[in-house]
Order: C-alpha cells, then structure tokens, then sequence
C-alpha cells in the first residue's frame, strides 16, 4: 500500500511538473528561431547584393521538384518541355529519358480561328501524325524528339503519341504552349566554381570580340517559364562574348551545388533605357564534373574536340590515325546527324578508343559548342585539339629522317605542359583538293587526296583548357588566352595539317545543306564570295562545276600518305587500321 501512494505522488509530481517543462522547450525554440532567421535571409535565398529577388522556393525545392518530373517520364508518361522551331525541323525537349524501342508520332493540330486555339472536343478530329525524325539523348534530364515542320495551316504546338495510342488522353503531356524561335533564346547553361555559364542565341553581340558584360543579369529558377514568379534569383554578369554570357551563382546555389542539377536558367537584358528585356530559355543548369569518365591516374596529357554533322564515314580514319599520334580522349559534338554516327561512336568507344557523344542540337553554334567543351574537357584534360574531321596532323621533319611516328603529338604537346608562358600551339593547314578523282578513295582521304594548294590557308590550335580567358572567346581557329600568356606558332617543317577541304563532288555537296560555324556564311548564300571560307569559283548552288576533279590542284603531296603506308599498313595485306573488314 505504501508503495502504491508513493508511485501515485511521482506520477501527480511529474504532472505538475510537465508544463512548465514543456514552456521551457518552446522558449527555447522561440529564441532559435530569432537567432536563424537574420541567418536565412543572409543567405542566397534572399539576396541583398544584387538587383532583384523572388523569395518562391528554396534550391532544395528545386531539386525535389526536378526529381518529380523525372519520376513521372519513367512512369511511362511523355511530357513536352519545351519545343524549339529551326528552319528545317521542330525540336522537342521531353522530360527523361526515350527509348529507341519507343515509337512515337509527332501530332500536329489544325488551327480552328485567328488566336490558333483548338478546342478539345476537336482536337482527334483535326489532326495529323507523321513519324518522329528522330530520337536521342540529351542531358541527365531530358530526350531529344526531332519533328517535321508543321504542315501550311497547323499549329507548331505539336504533341507526342506512342504508336498504336489513337484517344487523345495518351497524348504527351506538356508544360506550356509556347514554341521558341531560334533566332533569340536561351538554349544552354552550365556550372563552373563559382559562376555559371549561360548560352544563347540572339544577343546581337559583336563577333569575335569581348563584350560589356553589364546589361546582362542571369535568372534562376523552375516552374512556369511564361510567368516572372517562375523565377527566384537574378545575379549579375561578370563576362560576355559572342553568345556566352558569364554570371555569379547565388549563395544559395554555391553553398549546394549538387542540389542546383536541374534549375532553370535564363538571361535579362538591360535596354538603353534601363528597362529589363527577358530572354525565353530552354537551358537547364547542371554540372560537368557529373558526365567526366572515371580515370584512376590524373589528367589526360591530349585529348580532342569537334563538331560534326554527318561524317560516320570519316570518324574511324580520323580517331584511329590521330589515338596513335597519342590521342587519349575524344569528345564528339553531334550537331544532328542522321547517318550512322551515333553507331560509329559506339563501336570507337567499345575497342577502347575513349570516345564521348555529346548531342548538340543548336544549329550553327561552332564556337559555343567549342566554348562549351572547353569546359567539360577542362576537367581530364591538359590539352584539347580543336579540329574538324577533315584534318590531319602531320611531321614532314620526322618522315624524312625515318622516325616512326606513335605519339608524336602527344610528345609535343607534353614538352609544354610545364610552362608559364605557352597556353595554345598552333599549326598551319594546307587545303587539298579531289586530286583528280571521281569518287572517294577506298582506304580514307589521307591515301586518296594526294594535291594540294601551294600556300598554307588558316591554322588550327591546341589549347590549355585550364589556361583560357574567362569568356571562353574563340573563333573556331583559336580561343583568347588569360592575359600574360602566348601562343606558339609551330614551324611548318615540323608539323602541318593536311586539311582535305574539297573532296570529290559527291562529298563536298553535303556542305551546302548547311555549316556549322556561327559566322560562315552558308555556301547557298550570296555573302562573301571571296572569303577563304567559301570555294572560289563555287556559286550558291549545289551544282558540280565543270573539272571540279581537277581544282584546288598546284602541288602533288604524297607526304602523308606515304607515312601513314610505312606506319601503318599490315605488311602482308596492305590494309590500314581503319580499313572495314570485308564479309
């Protein structure tokens, strides 16, 4: 008995003493509360130092909500993004990822009145599909979807169906109804340390030149990107060139940078009276350092970038001929080829030729697209070759002596990497021509094309990634260094690039569809007849002139075709690494 009255004093004791206990708790959590939120809006939520802030959501909402979007593509559902109209196809940006077994149809709407709406109860009566151009991989979040022009009369407002699905409901879904012009938008954005570099097309800057920096604001955020309150962060631009725009991260976003994969980015422009003209963006910001290939030991000492369009048939003498001068690491940019060269890639990269396809969907953006890979390379690589499928380097000095030829260049390129003062070599190119053939040569352009120009056209250059200036400017020929450092010009004795720039007719016309570089004219433009990026005596058209086998013609050449014979050929048969093998 006496020991049932003590455990019931205890338990009133404990009852008393409960509530002040518990105010207790709560007074502390008032007085936290006081001491963390001077500390929140400190941060880069709520940012002080620049020009605007919507204080919507947290960088860790963002990523929750990235996440979410995601989950709903693997779910089986397809959800247009964003849709892009180029002059010669649509482009759509679907969240996640697609697969090639998928087959879709794009589906186009008629338009019902002047404003372009269709209304529901119409929209299966009033379409039509055709089949996807074609499906690809983009970024960590999004696929490629290439669709045909809409047809005279029908909207670009286009939708994606699976074949087979014919009610309206299996339609794609789709954030917005806006499609993006290409001649003004945001297409790309990326981290780099403490800032992130943005990409767009439109800006009006001057070519080959840096830029004021100060009219440009970058804009952070993720939601409805017809609406402002879409958008948290605005920061200032602290660079600008031709089409990339430099800015500071917000705190917010340096403090975690893991969690700002997926954030929308866009660009604000200041016009001369102040007012603030946003950009449309498609570009969403992630980090490089995600997609680098794992390497036990250091940085690569040479690696390589390019952009194509259609040359699967050049790849394999290309990479093979140039990973035994010493080549490491290759990084592709597939400017929207349909040949097979996603699939030579493939095939490079399985016999351990290190090759990287990054799918480039922006029409003429040469140097962006160079810009963009000097970043990503910037974090394997000591140096990167700037080059087009078409050239090849060359040491007339070393065939003459004897001297085999593994790693030369990678040797070269080594004997600098120590120094202060040198952060891009630079090679002279000599243009060849058909070298009187009608057809391509059956063991590659570096056997076939034999003649060649008499004096050098151009060069081309090997940088320091780590060592360019911020604005990452570049004229395809050669980037803008850090300011106290120098190029060095290497003696044409000592190395060349032989550049098989007019193969035979049937070759050379894939040109006139269209160039990638940002300021070439198209060779179906009546601009700059005499520049050295034009043919002379080519008009605009896709027309063979006459003799054309036997133009660009002043000096036979055979220098690299017999040291790639003594190198390289199989001594019993004659055949040539890239050689296919016949079945």
């Amino acid at each position: 008995m006496m020991d049932s009255d003590k455990r019931q004093k205890r338990k009133r004791s404990y009852r008393l003493n409960s509530r002040p206990h518990l105010l207790s708790i709560r007074l502390l959590m008032v007085c936290l509360s006081f001491l963390v939120l001077p500390l929140f809006f400190s941060s880069g939520r709520f940012l002080i130092r620049t020009v605007y802030f919507h204080p919507l959501l947290s960088v860790s909402s963002l990523s929750v909500l990235s996440k979410i979007s995601l989950g709903d593509s693997l779910r089986g559902k397809l959800r247009v993004e964003d849709r892009v109209l180029f002059p010669d196809h649509l482009l759509l940006l679907v969240s996640g990822k697609i697969y090639q077994a998928d087959k879709l149809d794009c589906v186009y709407y008629k338009f019902l009145n002047d404003s372009g709406e269709v209304s529901e109860e119409s929209k299966d009566k009033l379409l039509i599909r055709h089949g996807v151009l074609s499906v690809d991989e983009y970024d960590a979040f999004r696929s490629i979807v290439r669709c045909p022009l809409p047809p005279l009369n029908y909207s670009a407002t286009v939708a994606l169906r699976r074949r087979g699905d014919n009610a309206h409901r299996n339609s794609s879904l789709s954030t917005g109804r806006t499609v993006h012009s290409w001649d003004r938008m945001v297409y790309e954005a990326t981290l780099d340390g403490e800032t992130a570099v943005v990409f767009a097309k439109g800006l009006n800057l001057r070519p080959h030149r840096v830029s004021n920096p100060t009219r440009f604001r970058c804009r952070f955020g993720l939601g409805n990107r017809d609406k402002d309150e879409g958008f948290v962060l605005m920061t200032e631009a602290v660079a600008a060139a031709q089409e990339v725009v430099r800015c500071t991260l917000p705190r917010s976003i340096r403090n975690n940078p893991y969690k700002a994969q997926g954030i929308r980015v866009s660009l604000v422009h200041a016009g001369d009276r102040g007012e603030l003209n946003p950009m449309p963006s498609v570009a969403k910001l992630y980090n490089m350092k995600f997609y680098m290939k794992k390497k036990k030991r250091g940085k690569y000492e040479l690696c390589a970038c390019t952009m194509l369009w259609n040359q699967a048939s050049a790849l394999r003498e290309w990479i093979m001929y140039h990973a035994w001068l010493g080549v490491e690491r290759w990084f592709v940019y597939d400017n929207n080829s349909d040949d097979g060269t996603q699939q030579v890639i493939r095939e490079l990269d399985f016999l351990d030729y290190n090759v990287s396809r990054h799918a480039w969907p922006w029409i003429k953006t040469q140097e962006a697209g160079f810009s963009h890979c000097a970043l990503r390379a910037r974090n394997e690589c000591k140096w990167v070759g700037f080059f087009d499928v078409d050239e090849f380097y060359y040491f007339p000095r070393h065939h003459r002596r004897g001297l085999l030829g593994p790693n030369l260049l990678r040797s070269l390129v080594a004997n600098y990497s120590s120094s202060r003062t040198i952060a891009e070599i630079r090679t002279v190119c000599h243009s060849f021509g058909p070298s009187g053939l009608s057809s391509p040569p059956s063991q590659g352009v570096t056997v076939g094309y034999t003649c060649r120009l008499q004096s050098p056209e151009r060069h081309k250059s090997i940088v320091r990634p780590d060592l360019l200036n911020e604005t990452l400017l570049n004229v395809v020929h050669h980037f803008q260094l850090r300011k106290g450092l120098r190029y060095l010009n290497v003696r044409e004795s000592s190395m060349i690039i032989n550049h098989y720039k007019y193969q035979v007719w049937d070759a050379f016309r894939t040109k006139f569809f269209r160039r990638v570089a940002t300021y070439v004219v198209d060779w179906k433009e009546n601009q700059n007849q005499g520049s050295k990026d034009r043919a002379p005596g080519l008009g605009t058209e896709a027309i063979e002139p006459p003799n054309w086998r036997l133009r660009f013609c002043e000096v036979w050449d055979t220098g690299l075709r017999d040291f790639i014979l003594a190198n390289l050929a199989d001594p019993a048969t004659g055949a040539l690494p890239w050689d296919k093998p016949v079945l």
